[in-house]
């Protein structure tokens, strides 16, 4: 058995060529997974995407070329991409605490260094490698997920490619005593775990059962969790770099490149709602206006204090006409605090300027300055006794009118118009009524129609208006034309986005990244405001 595991032969794992210190002079191993442990690797932005989107984006065969954890270009586009930050080294992308660790393994002669991902060789080694040499870093193995393995193993998730290679080195580096792997996901550490634990006790049952010489002794493993920081992309980049994997992705469905089922994909505009927001310095002093009872526990608080609604939806020409179109600014005051049942606390504010022009849906314009768990921010719309502030609290603020938006990623429909494409599943959008459908008095109300039935074949024709959802539908009105099927109408009330549940986490409470090897399924929590 010892002569299947040479230093020779491990070093066809390796996508460098270099040599490998003697089997004799190895007392230990360090094995460093890169992406969130070595190098702080970007995720899908949740402030850009919605929540199924940041799920599907990352699964191995959601477009033609792979997801995100596949595609070289996402990698490549940190920061101001490889021509600026490879001169500097990618400043500020590493985990500089486990950077010291792997250069303290560098220096050790007695140890081997390995460098271990599941990213595809194919795709990444070149690029993996300059990172690492702009960084200093040497590793005696920098081992990625081949096609095929050494002896043609194919492997069918990046655990038993990694779990394959592991066994390979300690087998190889039969008087080594002791291992270390530093690993930032929870499933991929107890993986390890429970491989190493496996391991030893076939080493040992060997030795028990024919009391002859065995490959090794069992090996002290200890399995390091990393706490991983979280990295993202600048957020033009971050979409430009989608867009050019979804333009791949339908060029190979046009060139019948892509698998036979192959959809053709878009990035569409979820609007949650229409408001006058906030600036962040002035959302971090109006924050400090909330007086939370002293049973309220502070992790049951969702702080907002982010907009003054206008509409919780897209709004129409004829409500944008009235508050001065996107972009338009205005300055306010706050005269009055409220809470409501200890569930939502709202601060009531006036326009400065006398007489100025504004709208807003609810009764009383007010930011909503944080709910508790399970409330929603409309329930605002209730509060009918306020309290006067004190003069050293009644601020002033500016806003600016704009619009709460994520982006999805979904299918082009044959079709399909911006409205419709506006609504996470489009075939729905017609319970939402438009502008449209409600004539002026005195005229005759169109028919209602059902919703075009979508058709199997993609054309890149764009038809349809642009309208937005209309003004007699803000409250009561709520069907519309056509309604089919359980989703009530009001725009984005209470809606999470596309698609269906959360499956598929990394067991991180901030929502977790996926594998590189998951299948399609959701990934983070719903990033909407439920109004």
């Amino acid at each position: 058995m010892n002569g299947t595991h040479t230093v020779t032969a491990l070093r066809r794992w390796s996508c460098q060529d270099k040599p490998l210190p003697l089997v004799e002079d190895v007392k230990y191993i360090h094995i460093y997974d890169f992406d969130n442990t070595v190098f702080t690797s970007p995720l899908p932005n949740r402030q850009i995407w919605n929540a199924s989107t940041c799920g599907s984006l990352q699964a191995q065969d959601f477009l033609h070329q792979g997801g995100w954890w596949h595609n070289p270009r996402i990698l490549g586009s940190v920061g101001e991409g490889i021509e600026v930050e490879e001169p500097r080294a990618w400043q500020g992308c590493w985990n500089e605490t486990i950077v010291d660790l792997a250069r303290a393994s560098m220096e050790d002669s007695s140890t081997l260094n390995v460098l271990l991902t599941g990213r595809q060789e194919s795709g990444f080694a070149e690029l993996i490698g300059r990172m690492i040499a702009s960084k200093g870093l040497e590793f005696h193995i920098v081992a990625l997920k081949p096609a095929t393995g050494p002896n043609g193993q194919t492997f069918g998730s990046t655990m038993l490619f990694k779990q394959a290679l592991l066994k390979d080195i300690v087998m190889t580096y039969s008087t080594a005593e002791e291992i270390r792997v530093y690993e930032d996901r929870p499933k991929h550490v107890k993986g390890f775990r429970d491989f190493f634990m496996e391991l030893n006790s076939t080493i040992m049952a060997t030795m028990a059962f024919d009391g002859g010489p065995v490959p090794r002794q069992p090996i002290t493993a200890e399995v390091i969790p990393v706490a991983d920081l979280e990295g993202l992309m600048d957020p033009v980049a971050e979409v430009a770099e989608v867009q050019r994997m979804i333009n791949i992705h339908n060029q190979a469905i046009l060139d019948r490149a892509a698998p036979k089922g192959s959809r053709p994909y878009k990035i569409k505009r979820s609007v949650f709602y229409t408001g006058y927001l906030i600036s962040a310095s002035d959302i971090e002093r109006l924050k400090s206006l909330i007086k939370l009872p002293a049973n309220c526990p502070e992790h049951e608080v969702k702080y907002l204090a982010n907009n003054i609604l206008i509409t919780p939806r897209p709004a129409p020409r004829s409500i944008l006409d009235k508050v001065g179109g996107i972009g338009a600014k205005m300055t306010w005051r706050v005269t009055g605090l409220a809470c409501h049942e200890n569930r939502v606390w709202a601060a009531r504010v006036i326009p400065m300027m006398q007489g100025a022009k504004f709208y807003t849906e609810n009764h009383t314009p007010c930011v909503v300055l944080a709910t508790r768990r399970q409330a929603k921010p409309i329930e605002a719309s209730r509060i009918h006794n306020w309290q006067p502030v004190p003069e050293h609290q009644a601020f002033e603020f500016d806003t600016t009118v704009g619009e709460k938006v994520l982006l999805r990623v979904e299918e082009d429909y044959q079709g399909e118009d911006e409205y419709e494409a506006s609504f996470p599943n489009a075939r729905n959008a017609r319970k939402h009524p438009r502008e449209e459908d409600f004539p002026p008095l005195g005229s005759e109300k169109p028919q209602h129609t059902r919703p075009q039935q979508r058709s199997g074949a993609w054309q890149n024709n764009r038809g349809g208006n642009n309208n937005s959802i209309g003004f007699a539908a803000q409250r009561g009105n709520r069907g519309g034309g056509g309604s089919r099927g359980g989703q009530s109408g009001g725009g984005f009330r209470g809606r999470r986005g596309g698609g269906g549940g959360g499956g598929g986490q990394r067991g991180r409470g901030r929502g977790g990244y996926r594998s590189l090897d998951d299948n399609m399924g959701q990934g983070y929590g719903g990033g909407s405001m439920q109004y």
